[in-house]
This record gives C-alpha cells, structure tokens and sequence, in this order.
C-alpha cells in the first residue's frame, strides 16, 4: 500500500434515502467510479430485492462489488476488504475517484478502518461455550466476560450471545483481550483520506420512499425473481432471507396475501432502515446534506480531497 492516503468518497445511510442517485448526480462533475458497500448486492440472480443499480444508472459510470457470487455461497465482511482494496488502488492509478456508496455500515467501517487482527472463529470451542451457558444459566459467560475483559462486556448486551462468545473465543484462542487487540488496531496507520457524506432525509421522507420502493419492487417482478430462486436453491438458503426475499417466501407458501406481504416488506424496511439511521448517526466524520448536486459545500469538500 503506497503511504500517500488515496482519497474515497462515501456516500452512506439508510436503505432507499437517494445514495445512487447522489452519486450519479455527483458524477456529472468528478470522475467517480462507485464501489458498491452493500451485503445483499455481492449476490448475483438478486437484482430488484436488493435495489442494484439499474442496467441504465451502471452504464452512466462504473460500479464495482456487485454480482460477484451465487446465493449460495459466503461472502465475509473480510472478503469485502479483500476485493475492495485493490480496486480502489486501480482506480486512483486511473486518476479516478473511489466513490463506496451501500449501507452496509460494518463493510465500511471495516473498509476504512480495517480489521482488527482477531484469531479465526473454532467452531469446537464456539459450541462448548454455548453449551456452558445452556447447562449453567443465562448470563453466565456474559459473567465470564466481565472478569476477563470488563471493557467488552460493557459495550455487549448480556443477551448478545454470540457477540459474548465471539470475546471469550479470542480471549482464550490469542490470550489476550479483544477489546485491547481492536484499541491497538485504531492507532495503525490509515491507508485513506475520505470525505462521508450521507442524504439528509426527514424520516416521514424516507418512509414514504422505503412504501414506494416496496411496490415499485413487487411491480418490477419481485415474485418471478424469488419464484427463479427457489427453482435453483432451497426455501432455507441464507441469502433468501434478505429483506423482500422472505417475505415473498411468506406469499407464496400461502401465508401472507399480497396486500400483507407488501405491507411486510414495507414494515420490516422501516424497521432496518431505523437500525441503519442509529449506526450512522454514530458516526461523527459523516456529514449529512440536503443536496448533491446543489450544494457548494459538498462540491468543494470533493474538490478538497482531489487537490490535498
């Protein structure tokens, strides 16, 4: 990695608040070329459930991190960084811009920040931690945790299980504290100089494009693409649990009608999209703005981080 920060745009937040069209707008005065953040979109065969940019809007500029596996295989936060790395390298060689556009917050956080060099996951520890908490009671390796690494503990809700688990793992693979090995991992040097930015919605805003992104969906043929997924793969594959995805599962086995399944896909995106607007706000380098395409403050932050 070369020791000149190279400089990223983000344009982050909540599912359905305008990211790509922000950067399409943005587009039209710096070379962008988009690195998709988003969990869902790294799947191919999941177009309309996940909102990917259309066959137009990636034709206006590039985007990058989408259509890269099956439904059925894993993608990992730490496959991001693999992947997503040298392509930002290879477009600021091209005097490009790097713009990561998702709301996918861990993929960005993780992206920027980078991961903390934590022990990989034993599944034959994992299951017996899980079977001392069955066997002593709840709230016994929360207990645990306390005593071993106060520091997490804290941040962990006691009921968070496999976020407990995952602490004691690393404590007992490295011998050390998870929360001194993430502490030390804040100081390493930062690969990147970045300008966050994020669309500034009002939230009677956002849901009213979260309902109208619902049947916008179900009109582009969100039945008939889930209907082609479970011809391939079955009903209990992980990606088809995605927002959109299961609750068409719920509609086609005859659980829901079509007016609950909207509704339900209109709900449970309010509901994510609440969880997102918290991650976010917790965020103090995001700045959030009423417009892209209008806005000399934004313009001239981008300028910023082209000329530094």
């Amino acid at each position: 990695m070369s020791q000149v920060q190279i400089p990223i745009l983000v344009i982050c937040g909540p599912t359905a608040s305008g990211k790509t069209a922000a950067a399409l707008q943005l587009a039209r005065r710096f070379p962008l070329e988009i690195i998709s953040a988003d969990s869902r979109q790294v799947y191919r065969q999941m177009d309309i459930g996940t909102a990917k940019a259309t066959v137009g809007e990636q034709a206006q500029l590039p985007h990058h991190m989408i259509d890269l596996i099956d439904p059925d295989q894993d993608f990992s936060v730490a496959d991001f960084i693999d992947q997503a790395r040298p392509l930002i390298e290879e477009i600021d060689r091209a005097d490009k811009l790097p713009c990561v556009v998702g709301g996918t917050g861990l993929y960005i956080r993780a992206l920027l920040g980078g991961l903390a060099p934590l022990p990989a996951a034993d599944e034959a520890l994992r299951s017996e931690l899980h079977r001392r908490e069955k066997s002593a009671g709840s709230g016994t390796l929360h207990r645990q945790l306390q005593q071993i690494d106060p520091l997490s503990a804290a941040n962990i809700h006691p009921n968070n299980l496999i976020k407990i688990v995952r602490a004691l793992e690393v404590y007992q693979l490295s011998g050390r504290r998870m929360s001194e090995l993430q502490a030390e991992h804040q100081f390493a040097d930062q690969p990147y100089r970045t300008l966050r930015l994020a669309p500034q919605l009002e939230r009677e805003e956002l849901y009213r494009r979260i309902d109208d992104r619902a049947g916008q969906m179900l009109e582009a043929g969100l039945i008939a693409e889930t209907e082609g997924l479970l011809a391939r793969y079955s009903g209990d594959l992980k990606a088809l649990q995605t927002l959109g995805y299961r609750e068409v599962l719920d509609f086609l086995s005859g659980q829901l009608n079509y007016a609950q399944m909207l509704e339900m896909i209109a709900l449970h995106t309010r509901q994510y999209a609440k969880r997102q607007l918290t991650w976010f706000r917790k965020e103090s380098e995001i700045i959030w703005v009423d417009s892209f395409s209008e806005s000399g403050r934004v313009l001239q932050s981008i300028e910023n981080i082209l000329l530094d």
